[in-house]
C-alpha cells in the first residue's frame, strides 16, 4: 500500500459543490475501472479475488463500489484465471475485457483499463484494484466531486493523510497510462501530474487490499 505522499491534501466539504452542480448537463462523464488481471502471488495457490467476504467474492465487491457510485461505464480488466474471475464478477451493468500480457504485472491492467476508457470517450475514469473490498462508493463520489469542482486532474483518495485507492485521472493522462511498463500502477503519472491532489475521505477502506490470507483473516 502506498506512503505518504508530497502532494496537497483537499478536503471535499470545502469546494464548495452544491448538489445542483452535482447533477448539471455538462457535468464531466466518469468511468471505471477494476483492476483484476493479477496473478495472486502472495496469496499462495488460490486466486485472493475469488476470495469471499461476507459471501460475496472480493472482486465483487470491488466492482460493486464503483457500479453503486454512479459510474458509467464500469470496465473489470481480467487476465490470470480470466474466465473464473469474469465468472466471479456477476451480472450488472459492467463490461470485461482480458489481457494476455497480465504476468508483467499491474501495469497490464492499467494499459488495457485506460484504453478501453479513451474508447468510451469518457473525460475521466478512476481505478480500483479488484483486492480493495472495503472502499465505500461515497469516497468514489468524492472523487468524482473533486475533479468536477476543479482540485485537480489527477486525485487520488487518502485516509489520515495517507495515500489510497481509488486514484481517477483525467483523460489527458490517459496516454501515460497506457505507456506503463512492468510491475507498476499509475503512481507516477499521479505524482508526476502538475494538477495533482489527495482528496481526504473518512474510509480506512482505501487503506486495505487484501494481499495475503492473513489479512482476509483479519478483516473478515
Amino acid at each position: 500500500m502506498t506512503d505518504r505522499a508530497e502532494l496537497p491534501v483537499v478536503d471535499p466539504d470545502e469546494l464548495g459543490l452544491s448538489g445542483d452542480a452535482r447533477e448539471t448537463a455538462d457535468r464531466p462523464t466518469v468511468g471505471g475501472v477494476v483492476l483484476a488481471a493479477g496473478t495472486s502471488s502472495r496469496f499462495g495457490d488460490e486466486n485472493k479475488l475469488l476470495a469471499q467476504i461476507n459471501e460475496k467474492p472480493l472482486v465483487r465487491h470491488a466492482v460493486g463500489t464503483l457500479v453503486d457510485s454512479g459510474l458509467d461505464p464500469v470496465v473489470v480488466v481480467t487476465g490470470y484465471e480470466a474466465a473464473a474471475v469474469g465468472a466471479a464478477v456477476d451480472a450488472g451493468p459492467v463490461s470485461v475485457v482480458t489481457t494476455p500480457e497480465y504476468t508483467e504485472g499491474q501495469s497490464a491492467s492499467v494499459r488495457a483499463g485506460a484504453n478501453a476508457m479513451a474508447d468510451a470517450q469518457v473525460d475521466a475514469a478512476v481505478f480500483l484494484p479488484g483486492d480493495m473490498p472495503f472502499v465505500d462508493p461515497s469516497t468514489v463520489r468524492a472523487l468524482v466531486d473533486a475533479y468536477v469542482a476543479g482540485a485537480g486532474d489527477a486525485l487520488a483518495s487518502a485516509y489520515r493523510g495517507r495515500r489510497g485507492n481509488p486514484v481517477l485521472f483525467d483523460r489527458r493522462h490517459f496516454d501515460a497510462l497506457r505507456a506503463l511498463e512492468g510491475d507498476v500502477g499509475g503512481r507516477e503519472v499521479l505524482i508526476g501530474s502538475d494538477d495533482a491532489a489527495l482528496v481526504a475521505v473518512a474510509d480506512r477502506g482505501v487503506r486495505i487490499d487484501i494481499d495475503t490470507k492473513a489479512t482476509l483473516r483479519d478483516h473478515r
